[in-house]
């Protein structure tokens, strides 16, 4: 069943509580919103309800107004709640809390946050007092319950809020232990920015003839908001984000990166520059990032670099400028990112810096949103720039001779007037001159010994080297002590010497087994 927006032009026609009324009047809140025209009046029907629709429409109070004007008649009991909200991230947990509390103010329900990075003491004593309406992440909630701190069989109406950004995050498995200790009899809102296939096949597990509800078509971006992309390299991507925070049209700004350590890397570099800048991601404590957005909220910071953990039901005003520092993997991310401003009425201007390797994930966002966006440059508001070809390839090197780079004259161009300047000089090859001919006088050729020469004077080493006398190594402690040796001293391995038979050969040519071609010829006497 698909239920539009009808002709409701007022919350006095949807019938709520006399608290509640006073309450959204106290709020200020006028004219439903589309979402809230279609799905308020199911709700009080108590029918189970799966919602699509884009981000900052209103969609917390479509689901809160009605579970308020229920239970407004009831009473909760010790470590069982009534409703049960689930969020997927603190920061978003935190807003239906202000949002319940605001709606809740003229009527006896009790609210309470569970969520992590926080201590577990103080939730534990908390789930053991009655609880009216449970607003919790679904890690902190099962350990909660693994504790023995609460139960989930009184819970008359759960609500799964951002369930596309639930299934991203892989909470889904999380999600499913948590439902199937809830009772069969409840009432289930699912809520969802996005509707990609998987959700609804959960929705089929988790509703019961479930009312649709689409006001907006899936990732469909808002016509205020002034989308553009800037294309550089991504190491020009520090400088260019720096002269964008520089204009004086951006007077609050929300900076998106897709990794935790890309905010503090970025943060580091703006601070170098002197720019004051805050950052905001899962790894850090829960009470700084509470202080760091209550800051943001009131004024005091100015611009917030933040992973999407900041882009899911961020609901702060005047936001003027959203930009993107990282392409978004995920198109579905793109749409949220930039919903965080252009909200109430306002106009506001989203810029994305895209590098060459991200351009696959910028084609898959404009296939999302059905929308082209507008190319321009860093410092031209007006005139948009010229994306750069697919296919570009850089420019080809310069010669280092430029003479060579020119292009001659075409054959028989010598008419042409800068021939003379365009023909290549002539080159002269240079012959080669001999060395002994470089200083003018021709050096004598080297002469080369003969073979028996060249055997005459090593055998003439070889006798000069048998006549030198022996040299013994003499006794080592006599010697230093001044003594002659004696005939202890000598060494008693070693052999006797004989004298040398003067028939042995000094040189390998005086053996006979020597052939006669290696012999040196014979002296011939005169």
């Amino acid at each position: 069943m698909s239920s539009e927006p009808g002709a409701i032009t007022s919350f006095d026609q949807f019938r709520l509580a006399e608290p509640v009324q006073r309450a959204v009047r106290d709020a200020r809140f006028t004219i439903p919103t589309p979402v809230q025209q279609a799905a308020i009046p199911l709700a009080l029907e108590r029918r189970d309800i799966l919602a699509t629709a884009q981000t900052g429409t209103g969609k917390t109070a479509a689901f809160t107004l009605p579970m308020i004007d229920r239970l407004a008649g009831g009473r909760a009991r010790a470590r069982m709640p009534r409703a049960l909200i689930l969020e997927p991230v603190r920061e978003l947990a935190l807003q239906v809390q202000e949002q319940v509390n605001l709606f809740s103010a003229h009527v006896n329900l009790s609210s309470e946050l569970f969520i992590g990075g926080v201590n577990i003491g103080p939730q534990i004593r908390r789930a053991a007092q009655p609880v009216d309406i449970m607003i919790a992440t679904p890690g902190r909630l099962l350990d909660l319950f693994d504790r023995g701190a609460l139960l989930l069989i009184g819970v008359e109406i759960l609500v799964i809020d951002e369930a596309d950004r639930m299934l991203d995050m892989g909470f889904i498995p999380d999600i499913e232990s948590i439902v199937a200790k809830l009772p069969v009899r409840r009432q289930t809102m699912m809520l969802s920015a996005t509707m990609p296939p998987e959700i609804g096949r959960i929705a089929k597990r988790f509703l019961q003839r479930p009312a649709r509800v689409s006001v907006a078509p899936p990732a469909a971006t808002t016509e205020l908001v002034d989308q553009s992309v800037i294309h550089c390299r991504a190491s020009d991507k520090d400088r260019t984000l720096r002269t964008l925070l520089g204009s004086p049209a951006v007077e609050s700004a929300l900076v998106f990166c897709n990794r935790k350590r890309t905010v503090d890397e970025l943060v580091a570099t703006l601070r170098r520059e002197r720019v004051a800048v805050e950052p905001l991601h899962g790894d850090m404590p829960q009470p700084v990032r509470l202080k760091t957005m209550e800051a943001f909220r009131a004024g005091g910071i100015r611009i917030l670099v933040a992973t999407d953990v900041a882009g899911r039901g961020l609901d702060v005003q005047g936001i003027s400028h959203v930009f993107n520092y990282d392409v978004p993997t995920q198109p579905e991310d793109y749409v949220h990112h930039i919903g965080r401003t252009g909200r109430a009425g306002n106009p506001g201007t989203s810029i994305t810096l895209a590098a060459a390797g991200e351009r696959e994930h910028l084609e898959a966002i404009e296939k999302l949103i059905n929308l082209k966006i507008r190319v321009r440059s860093v410092n031209d508001d007006a005139v948009p720039a010229t994306a750069p070809a697919a296919d570009a390839r850089p420019p080809a090197k310069v010669a280092r001779r430029p003479e060579r780079a020119v292009a001659a004259p075409d054959a028989g161009g010598t008419d042409h007037p800068l021939a003379h300047i365009l023909a290549p000089a002539p080159t002269r090859r240079r012959t080669p001159v001999p060395r002994r001919h470089r200083n003018g006088v021709a050096a004598p050729p080297k002469r080369t010994a003969t073979w028996s020469e060249t055997l005459g004077h090593a055998r003439r080493q070889h006798e000069e080297a048998d006549d030198a006398p022996a040299k013994r190594r003499p006794a080592a402690k006599n010697h230093r002590r001044g003594k002659a040796p004696s005939a202890a001293d000598e060494r008693p391995d070693a052999r006797p010497r004989g004298p040398r038979s003067s028939r042995s050969p000094k040189f390998f040519t005086d053996s006979d087994d020597v052939p006669a071609f290696l012999r040196p010829p014979a002296p011939q006497s005169e």
